[in-house]
């Protein structure tokens, strides 16, 4: 229960009542309870304040009580677009302070241009025209642990030798090369593989 009144805490005075947002995370809470499988390896608390978030920004979803200011907005799709372009042409993901320079931005503001571009975020707009200041949550430990188990999850979904060459290229900082070797791939394949599934990983974790 202490996990959800923390959870809880940080979306308080964002437009939803702090007992609609307690509900909202204790049936996350439940839905952790029935679902968690230790033998992924995960700590329980780590599922579970995922799925209590998860609740908990549905409401915001369904409520429609989120708002940005327009000029993140337009950020927001401009740098999801120049993210598509340097993975396409790099074959990985901007590191934050790349994309900064590409838009021409602070690494601040690159990070939230790239917060607001999710499906759920908890933003506040003071502004009556759209134009106020944009409330954004700061990163957490709790953040960092999400992303982690839901790349973990995305990971888990792909092929076998999907998965074979993430390891090898993430996990173990093997080149290509090496990649290829192991798997009885060539290079050139398993290159265009890797882009392929990069772009799967970005697709998945976007969902």
């Amino acid at each position: 229960m202490a996990l959800v009144h923390s959870c809880a805490q940080r979306f308080r005075g964002r437009g939803i009542e702090y007992d609609d947002l307690f509900q909202a995370g204790c049936l996350g809470l439940i839905k952790a309870a029935e679902n968690f499988e230790e033998s992924r390896g995960l700590r329980f608390s780590t599922y579970a304040v995922f799925l209590i978030l998860g609740e908990m920004k549905l409401l915001f979803r369904k409520g429609g009580t989120v708002t940005m200011s327009r000029a993140l907005r337009e950020l927001s799709v401009k740098a999801a677009r120049e993210r598509d372009k340097f993975l396409q042409r790099e074959g990985r993901q901007p590191s934050i302070g790349e994309l900064a320079e590409i838009l021409g931005v602070e690494p601040e503001q690159a990070a939230q241009a790239l917060e607001a571009s999710q499906p759920a975020l908890s933003l506040t707009d003071s502004g009556e025209d759209g134009g106020g200041q944009t409330d954004v949550a700061v990163d957490s430990g709790e953040d960092a642990a999400l992303e982690r188990l839901s790349l973990r999850q995305a990971v888990q979904e792909l092929a076998p030798r999907d998965r074979n060459i993430v390891y090898l290229r993430y996990c173990k900082s093997s080149t290509q090369t090496e990649t290829a070797r192991r798997l009885g791939m060539t290079q050139v394949q398993v290159s265009r593989r890797e882009k392929v599934i990069l772009q799967q990983l970005r697709l998945k974790l976007a969902e």
